[in-house]
């Protein structure tokens, strides 16, 4: 088998979905951009974030919406665009592997790789840099939106805010990765992977709110992902976190998927 060929085939399948996700995630981010003169310029906004609810403003970081980076925080960065990363990279992570055992291509290519490693380590490998992909159409859009319409966001403060979702999204991702590698069935992957990712949320938004959950709050990959910002200046060491706990985990899944029995 030739160098690298299932990473490379793994990217070149994907291909046409990465086109669609990308032209997606620009189209959401120039919208939201395009709305931010009509925001900056209302007369009584001011007032109207002081009538927000204390829970909403300290989700969302209302008291920062009046600024370009504090209003993309709120509308996009705190929860649409995490989401959004959040179900392709767990819906690839759970097709790679676990998505071709179901369509009974899985034990073909294993007769032709070198080990069963090489092919976890390549799928792994590309589902990296397709969600890296999309991180780099994020930056771009991002980047592109702010000259056109003149919002002055530092090229520094883009790039923080798109590593911080696009980590987020690979550690998501290779749990999905992992957990079909252990169990062979994409919907397990996809909703241990889910769940695990809605309690991380819920224990982020708990870690704001309610003081007793505080202490804790740095367990989430969201808080290490979404605090400061994202989309500001400040670099945190939790995106270095989050891609060792991915990579962690499925290194610790790797040691089951090269002994167990594959279904043909």
């Amino acid at each position: 088998m030739n160098r690298f060929v299932i990473f490379t085939k793994t990217i070149r399948d994907q291909r046409r979905g990465i086109f669609a996700w990308g032209i997606s995630i620009a189209a959401l981010v120039v919208v939201m951009a395009l709305m931010w003169p009509t925001v900056r310029d209302m007369p009584d906004l001011k007032r109207l974030l002081s009538n927000y609810p204390e829970a909403l403003r300290k989700i969302f970081k209302i008291d920062t919406y009046g600024t370009p980076a504090g209003y993309l925080n709120a509308e996009l960065f705190s929860l649409i665009l995490p989401a959004v990363f959040l179900v392709f990279s767990i819906g690839r992570g759970a097709r790679l592997i676990a998505g071709e055992e179901e369509d009974h291509t899985l034990d073909v290519l294993l007769c032709a790789a070198p080990s069963r490693s090489r092919v976890a380590f390549e799928k792994a490998a590309a589902l990296v840099v397709t969600v890296g992909a999309l991180g780099g159409i994020l930056f771009m859009t991002m980047l592109l939106s702010s000259w056109a319409i003149d919002m002055r966001l530092a090229i520094g403060d883009i790039a923080r805010g798109t590593i911080a979702v696009t980590a987020l999204s690979i550690e998501f991702g290779l749990l999905a990765l992992a957990v079909g590698a252990i169990s062979g069935r994409r919907s397990t992957a996809a909703g241990i992977s889910t769940l695990i990712a809605a309690a991380a949320f819920v224990l982020y938004l708990l870690g704001q709110l309610i003081t007793a959950f505080e202490p804790w709050r740095g367990l989430s990959p969201f808080t290490q992902a979404l605090d400061h910002g994202p989309l500001g200046p400040e670099w945190s060491i939790g995106t270095i976190a989050m891609c060792a706990c991915g990579a962690a985990v499925f290194a610790a899944a790797l040691p089951r998927f090269t002994r167990r029995d594959i279904r043909t």
